[in-house]
């Protein structure tokens, strides 16, 4: 079985932070790796520099699978004890950033395709190697991948779960609201209408709802939640304020849907209008991953990662959920069932010394390539 070691240490050397990301020559790296494996590979440049790595291995009649994972990393940060981007081994670790989120999972998916490649036999359909750019943001390339494709029948999205089996995570959204009121002097602030004022009375409302929201329950994925988490008004120090922004962070569960949650946020507005006389509006809804997501634990892709999980020293007898949220949402859209699967703690992802344990990301090659068999057996045989 291929080491994926190698590769990620090239992996880690190139800088993708996000900001501003520029996945472009991460993805250079890994077209040469996927045509050397035999995969056709397409560039898909959406913006100057960012760009998602779309390869493809088609083998006969048979569903499409899919491995996704992300190129960009969070900024790097201070406070680390070797260089970030240098790929450092210290026992049975492996530091850097993105070893652990998510460049482990990529180069054990790499991995994985090669082994694939190399027995055709075994199985067959098409195999897709998806990598896209932004997750960390946006997630403007999973939702640009997704635009135009077929159908998808499975997907694995490489994320840091130690080997174990995600099958369920959160979804967000974040309007920025604006209280307007009335400029005036502030030693007559009768002439005006503070926005300040008003946005205290809109953020009792908020409040309220916040108790309501945290009512709905998840199983894996813990409470839904409202938060406000910036507040900003005013232009000078003898101005009574015209406006106040408040940027609002809703996180919602499996089974609520965006539609509602944002149909709740403009009836908060509403009722602050009839009750308060509070004008306020969304400015706008600020761009971030997605929505929730959950596949079902009797689902067969579910069934296949426990099993491979277990096989290769994982935890394979518990399915687990994802407080935050990441892109199988986006391949839920284009039909797919799917699993979070990766090496590496979510505990230590975003921090300094981020690292990933080596035995998981070797075992993960082998995680990956299992399920990737069970979902495409060939034709008489048995999952």
């Amino acid at each position: 079985m291929p080491s994926p070691v190698p590769l990620l240490e090239r992996l880690v050397a190139v800088d993708t932070q996000n900001p501003p990301g520029w996945e472009k020559e991460a993805a250079g790296l890994l077209a040469g790796e996927l045509q050397g494996i035999g995969l056709d590979v397409v560039h898909q440049e959406y913006r100057p520099g960012r760009t998602n790595l779309v390869g493809r291995l088609s083998n006969g009649d048979g569903p499409t699978f899919c491995f996704n994972s992300h190129m960009d990393v969070v900024p790097v940060g201070d406070g680390w004890s070797s260089p970030p981007l240098t790929l450092l081994r210290r026992g049975n670790r492996l530091f850097g950033r993105g070893a652990c989120d998510a460049k482990g999972a990529i180069a054990a998916m790499v991995g994985a395709t090669e082994e694939l490649a190399r027995e055709r036999d075994a199985w067959q359909g098409t195999l897709l190697t998806v990598f896209v750019a932004d997750e960390e943001a946006s997630s403007e390339g999973a939702k640009h991948y997704v635009r135009d494709v077929p159908p998808i029948d499975f997907a694995v999205i490489g994320e840091p779960t130690s080997n174990g089996v995600v099958t369920a995570h959160k979804g967000s959204l974040r309007p920025l609201v604006r209280i307007h009121g009335t400029t005036a002097h502030s030693g007559t602030p009768h002439l005006g209408v503070n926005a300040v004022f008003k946005a205290a009375r809109l953020l009792g409302l908020i409040e309220n709802h916040a108790e309501v929201v945290a009512n709905r329950q998840h199983a894996l994925c813990g409470t839904a939640s409202l938060t406000v988490t910036r507040a900003s008004g005013g232009h000078a120090d003898n101005v009574v304020p015209e406006h106040c922004d408040l940027l609002l962070d809703r996180r919602m569960v499996p089974g609520e849907n965006e539609a509602d949650a944002r149909r709740e946020i403009e009836d908060l507005l509403a009722l602050a209008r009839d009750a308060f006389k509070v004008e306020a509006e969304v400015l706008e809804w600020r761009p971030t991953t997605g929505g929730p997501s959950e596949t079902a634990r009797n689902r067969p892709i579910v069934e296949a990662a426990c099993r491979a999980c277990s096989r290769h020293g994982g935890d394979g007898d518990t399915v687990h959920g994802f407080m935050g949220a990441c892109d199988l949402v986006h391949f839920n859209s284009v039909g797919a069932e799917g699993v979070i699967v990766g090496p590496g703690s979510l505990a230590v992802a975003h921090k300094p010394d981020e690292y990933v344990p080596i035995d998981e990301l070797s075992a993960a090659v082998g995680i990956y390539r299992d399920v990737a068999l069970s979902m495409l057996h060939a034709r008489g045989a048995t999952a």
